[in-house]
């Protein structure tokens, strides 16, 4: 309700004051609901400045109606469902349209043992786990208004609306305190008015147009109102009050910082207050995998302008287990591969990150650690992260030499987001790496790959430079990831001068693209590609790996083994059975391309390029268990031991989820 005094004392000077007009600008009862997942979010716009003075009634009726009385909006928004959080560093971003499941990865980087070939890889850093795929956003609705009548103000005095004058003059307005929109942005409202004469109830409109344009842009708790003053010379002035937060109180965590929460949402809501970008802030924070729920709820504060945000969290079961089973290591250390993974996603309570995971074949024992601390409410992370893997051919006839490897990785990521949506994100990052390997046969140190000292050993140093990019919608999702490779030379590192080997001095640059689209319900058109191109010859750790079961399946795994290299696939994915229970069964043709190519010449491959031609089946059963099974028919044949499952063109992998 607003209520306003005028009284003329003279023809030649207008007191607007406390016996003169007063405007007092009350966004009272103007609250904004905005469901988050079934739960209320309420915004209670706040209160300007307010004085118990009266004013006609008939100021407050019709088109004269005064902006403030007893307003009512709803904001309302679709449900959130779960986007993808931030990935980890070397993961490239991924989130698929509705109802795909999870397993869609880019190929995945991995460690070269430096064997003879055929030449068996250790998992290499960083590394690229499948990352899980919520569901995209659906489109927030735009902001619906819903006007109240307004309360009836209470009857002056005869006497003093015998005092109001019928009309004013105002040659200008005098607008202070807006640093939203610019004097020529406000000038566009006022301008119309000068050097007319103009009622009162105009005056008061205009005060109300500009707390409306606040209120379209989405700054529900600021306004405009006009204060104590003399009119002389027709200047009128008019004061905005930018509305702020309070306080955030956060509710409802039990292992979580509450700075995780309030951290993120104070950079959406600096003033002025944009319920937008609080909107935004709430929504972005539901999509993170730490938080299962979160609504909120914006009051009036103590003060003028100011609003408190109270919000509610529910929090998520951060502690995950998953079980791998596949045939995508080299036969020469045995094709099978069992990977157990645990990870808690929130360790000490500030979202930190702690996952171990092991790999197994009946010749290999791979073991990795990393540990993922947020460092800012931006997303910022910093990534530590330590493997190591032990090695021994078991493919005759190479078996009965003995020969082992020893390989470990150390790694520092420094990732941080430069643009955030719920539908879109930008990052970039910095990784330092250092790679180590041995090699020896009868347990004697041998040089047994390209680089390697005389006692087997290659050290590499690197700082990588990475580009990722996320753009997500109900029907497609699109990622990319680039990443420049600069091979440092110090301390140990391998040092090949004069001698044409490769060594750690070395530039390289790795992209990696997906494109998933949603055809129709369950029906799903993957396309993935990965290249590398480098800028001499590489150590068998930095080179590409091309052939299996991330890549051109059909054949055996890292058959190709280059400098540079290509790679692109294309998969339908059909549906077949699909029931309420979450059972999903799909079948998945495909047609899979790779090329690789040495630097130098005397270097390069025969069989260079290859391609197939397959059909899978593949089975999913909710979050807790996925199945994939399938053949690739070779369309460039090349000569194989026709010992395992893979080099038959036969590929598998089970994932169960148990916790």
């Amino acid at each position: 309700m607003f209520r306003f005094v005028a009284v003329v004392r003279s023809s030649s000077l207008l007191t607007l004051g406390a016996l003169a007009v007063v405007s007092s600008l009350i966004l009272k009862p103007l609250e904004a609901g905005a469901a988050v997942n079934d739960q209320s979010l309420i915004f209670v716009k706040d209160s300007l400045p307010q004085e118990p003075v009266l004013i006609p009634e008939n100021l407050n009726k019709g088109d004269n109606q005064v902006l403030g009385s007893d307003t009512v909006r709803n904001f309302n928004t679709m449900g959130i469902n779960p986007l993808l959080s931030p990935p980890a560093p070397a993961k490239i971003s991924q989130a698929l349209p509705p109802n795909l499941p999870p397993g869609i990865e880019l190929p995945e980087e991995q460690r070269r043992n430096p064997f003879p070939d055929p030449t068996p890889r250790a998992p290499k850093p960083p590394s690229l786990e499948p990352a899980p795929e919520p569901q995209p956003p659906q489109k927030l609705p735009p902001v619906d208004e819903l006007l109240d009548p307004s309360a009836p103000s209470p009857d002056l005095p005869d006497e003093i609306l015998e005092d109001i004058p019928k009309q004013i003059f105002i040659k200008r307005f005098n607008i202070i305190g807006s640093t939203v929109f610019s004097q020529e942005k406000l000038a566009e409202i006022t301008d119309r008015f000068l050097n007319q004469p103009i009622s009162f109830p105009t005056l008061f409109k205009i005060r109300s147009e500009i707390t409306k344009l606040y209120d379209d842009e989405g700054y529900v708790n600021s306004g405009a109102y006009i204060p104590p003053q003399q009119l002389e010379d027709g200047i009128v002035r008019i004061e905005i009050i930018e509305g702020e937060l309070e306080d955030i109180i956060v509710k409802g965590l039990s292992r979580l910082n509450s700075n995780y929460i309030k951290s993120r949402l104070a950079i959406a809501t600096k003033k002025p207050l944009n319920v937008r970008h609080l909107l935004q802030a709430l929504q972005m924070l539901r999509l993170d995998p730490l938080i299962a729920n979160i609504s909120a709820e914006l009051s009036a504060g103590l003060d003028p302008g100011e609003s408190l945000l109270e919000v509610t969290v529910t929090e998520a079961d951060t502690f995950s287990t998953q079980i791998t089973l596949d045939n995508g290591r080299s036969p020469s250390v045995g094709s099978f591969r069992r990977r157990p993974k645990i990870r808690e996603g929130n360790l000490l309570g500030l979202g930190d990150a702690l996952e171990f995971n092991y790999t197994n074949t009946d010749g290999s024992d791979t073991f990795d650690v990393s540990y993922t601390l947020p460092i800012n409410p931006r997303n910022g992370t910093l990534r530590l992260a330590y493997g190591t893997t032990s090695s021994e051919v078991i493919e005759p006839p190479f078996d009965d030499i003995d020969i082992d490897s020893e390989s470990r990785f150390y790694e520092i990521t420094l990732r941080q987001p430069v643009f955030q949506t719920p539908t879109e994100e930008v990052a970039i990052g910095i990784i330092g790496s250092r790679q180590e390997s041995e090699t020896s046969i009868l347990d004697t140190p041998f040089p047994l790959s390209a680089g390697a000292d005389d006692e087997g050993r290659t050290r590499i140093n690197a700082i990588r430079l990475f580009q990722e990019w996320t753009k997500r919608s109900e029907q497609q999702v699109l990622a990319a990831r680039s990443q420049f490779s600069i091979g440092i030379s110090s301390g140990d590192t391998t040092i090949n001068s004069g001698r044409g080997e490769p060594d750690s001095n070395f530039f390289a640059w790795r992209g990696q693209g997906q494109w998933v689209r949603l055809l129709a319900p369950n029906t799903i058109l993957l396309i993935r590609g990965d290249v590398q191109l480098a800028d001499r010859s590489l150590v068998p750790l930095e080179q590409i790996g091309i052939g299996g079961l991330e890549s051109v399946r059909g054949y055996r795994q890292d058959l190709i083994l280059s400098d540079n290299g290509a790679f692109i696939s294309a998969e339908l994915r059909l549906p077949i059975i699909q029931n309420d229970s979450g059972t999903l069964v799909q079948l998945t043709p495909f047609l899979d391309f790779g090329t690789g190519w040495n630097k130098e010449d005397e270097n390069d491959i025969d069989d260079n390029t290859i391609a197939s031609l397959g059909l899978g089946l593949r089975w999913q059963q909710g979050n807790f268990l996925e199945a994939n099974v399938g053949w690739g028919l070779q369309l460039v044949p090349v000569d194989t031991r026709d010992r395992t499952l893979q080099e038959d063109g036969f590929y598998f992998s089970v994932i169960f989820r148990p916790f």
